[in-house]
């Protein structure tokens, strides 16, 4: 509600409308996006049909695949700290904060001339934008001089569009016709293709020094969405259909990896994999299916029908302007269900005119990535997952050719890199590798009084707590520097500054004019919220150590309290807020 009587628009509401309206916009823009959510969906539909032999129970509707698939993680490259602020303060008015400070500048030999964040809705976020900024002091000072100057000719946000985000600011919200103005500015100007770039001598020093993606950034109109990535249930089962599509597979190596796929789905697909896919279910609903066992054959009708959803005219991609897909997924193998793993088709290229010159040309910025999510590592499993990443890193560099001489070979390479892993949430979170969120069963509540232990394990096998594992819903910038190198055939490259400088969170969040949130912190307050409620409600909280008591209560105070609320479950520290 907002002074004046006037109903604001529910920010979570303007943000699925406005990633709405970014979807058809980049379909429109880039018809190969449209044709791969179509094929997203059919390979989920396919994993949904199995889960739906294996829980009595479940079902889905074809337009709950689309919904479910529909979460959007997209990724916008800016230029200049003033726009950053800006895109920051639009952000805001969607309900989407800044998580995590992320410096590309420097992750090794793919490092790139960007810091960054994630704007995101803090809890359950249903879409994210990876939001770069260039560092032009990155760069040698005559370049950095150019392209500053260069960048300081265009105005990407429009006076209508700021007088909206700061009435928002002041009035705590918008009406609807407001909000559909600014989600209007989004999709017609802050970031749309326009396909119109300046300064061509200054775009060929950029790419020709190792730096596409500054050349994205500076010579370009207006800063523009550089991908908007759609959620699969199964990486390999999309991924295989998408080289189908697109000619790289013949018919019957996709028939293998999709068994192979569709099997692993089947052998992991349990409660907790429904739980993870699929937010619209409740515990309670997904407790209530009954298991079931695929009648033989399951998997090989499965795989037909999805074949023939594929053969369908409009999904042949072959013939289509096309770059190709990666050679590998990014991430942790296919058995280890933690962070996310990322994979693409390779940025399109498009044609660009210099309209300063009215030179016409070519450029690859814009890809089509796709995300299976998993997991919120702890700092104990991230340190745990970056040092076997580092063993796949370096067979990979022992064996380049590996992964397209022998795929399967090249799996079992990446799964015996990521053996130290449990393979499912109950073994993750007794390790303490991933975040999880307790409540007590009602067999729990039944027994409060009565308990003799405190042991989270012995009240889990006992029955009387429940848990779920909290979804990782941010960012891996070494497989997304992966992505970019992958797609624009340049693996980063060095700073040509005299000496490279140090970039910190304090600066960006300097530019913002605001603190970037610690996705940590809040998934560390919430599993720790979840364990005092669940304790209270036990009667336990008096039994616990005083040591573990305490410090359960300070790391649910780091929570914020706007993430305990929005979680909408019952939190000792939200209701005493």
């Amino acid at each position: 509600m907002t002074a004046g009587h006037t109903t604001h628009a529910d920010p979570i509401e303007m943000q699925n409308r406005l990633f709405s309206e970014l979807s058809l916009m980049f379909g429109r823009e880039v018809p190969l996006y449209d044709k791969s959510l179509a094929v997203n969906d059919a390979c989920n539909r396919a994993v949904c049909d199995l889960l739906a032999e294996m829980h009595e129970g479940f079902s889905i509707s074809d337009e709950q695949i689309v919904k479910t698939s529909g979460e959007r993680h997209g990724a916008i490259r800016i230029g200049r700290p003033d726009e950053y602020r800006w895109i920051g303060r639009f952000f805001a008015c969607f309900g989407m904060h800044p998580h995590n400070f992320y410096d590309m500048t420097s992750v090794g030999a793919k490092s790139q001339p960007v810091i960054a964040t994630a704007f995101r809705s803090m809890v359950h976020p249903e879409h994210r934008v990876f939001s770069s900024l260039l560092q032009t002091s990155y760069f040698d000072p005559e370049t950095q001089a150019r392209v500053d100057t260069l960048l300081q000719t265009r105005q990407v946000f429009s006076d209508d569009a700021m007088r909206l985000i700061e009435k928002a600011e002041a009035e705590g919200g918008l009406s609807w016709d407001d909000a559909d103005a600014l989600i209007a500015e989004g999709t017609e100007r802050i970031f749309k293709w326009t396909g119109e770039a300046h300064d061509h001598d200054l775009y060929t020093h950029l790419c020709d020094a190792g730096f596409k993606i500054a050349a994205d950034i500076a010579c370009f109109r207006a800063h523009h969405l550089n991908h908007l990535t759609p959620n699969t249930f199964c990486m390999d089962l999309y991924t295989s259909a998408m080289k189908l599509k697109l000619g790289e597979l013949d018919r019957e190596t996709f028939v293998g990896r999709a068994r192979r796929a569709l099997g692993h789905v089947r052998a992991t697909g349990d409660r907790d994999f429904l739980r993870l896919c699929f937010k619209h279910l409740t515990r309670e609903e997904v407790e209530a299916f009954d298991p079931a066992s695929p009648a033989e054959g399951t998997i090989d009708r499965l795989v037909d029908e999805l074949l023939a959803r594929l053969d369908a005219p409009e999904l042949d991609l072959a013939p289509m302007p096309h770059n190709g897909f990666k050679d590998h997924t990014e991430g942790p193998d296919t058995a280890t269900p933690l962070l996310l793993r990322q994979d693409a088709y390779k940025a399109l290229t498009e044609a660009v005119r210099f309209t300063d010159s009215g030179l016409d040309t070519e450029h690859t910025a814009r890809f089509g990535e796709i995300e299976q999510r998993f997991y919120a590592t702890t700092p104990k499993g991230r340190t745990l997952y970056d040092g076997c990443l580092a063993k796949v890193e370096a067979a990979k560099a022992e064996n380049p050719g590996l992964v397209k001489e022998d795929f399967e070979a090249y799996a079992a390479m990446q799964a015996r890199c990521f053996e130290a892993f449990p393979k499912t949430l109950r073994g993750l979170l007794d390790q303490g590798l991933v975040f999880g969120r307790y409540e007590p069963t009602d067999r729990g509540l039944a027994s409060a009084g009565s308990i003799g232990t405190t042991d989270l394990g012995e009240l889990i096998d006992l029955g009387l707590i429940a848990y779920e594992g909290l979804r990782y819903e941010d960012f891996l910038p070494v497989s997304a520097a992966g992505i970019f190198a992958s797609n624009l055939s340049q693996y980063g490259t060095r700073s040509t500054a005299a000496e490279k400088p140090e970039y910190t969170q304090a600066m960006l969040e300097d530019i913002l004019g605001r603190p970037i949130v610690d996705s940590n912190e809040v998934c560390l307050g919430l599993q720790a919220d979840s364990l005092l409620d669940t304790y209270e409600r036990l009667g336990l909280t008096d039994a616990l150590d005083p040591a573990t008591r305490d410090r359960l209560a300070a790391e649910a105070e780091g929570c914020p309290a706007e993430a305990r609320q929005r979680f909408g479950e019952r939190s000792v520290l939200a209701a005493r807020a």
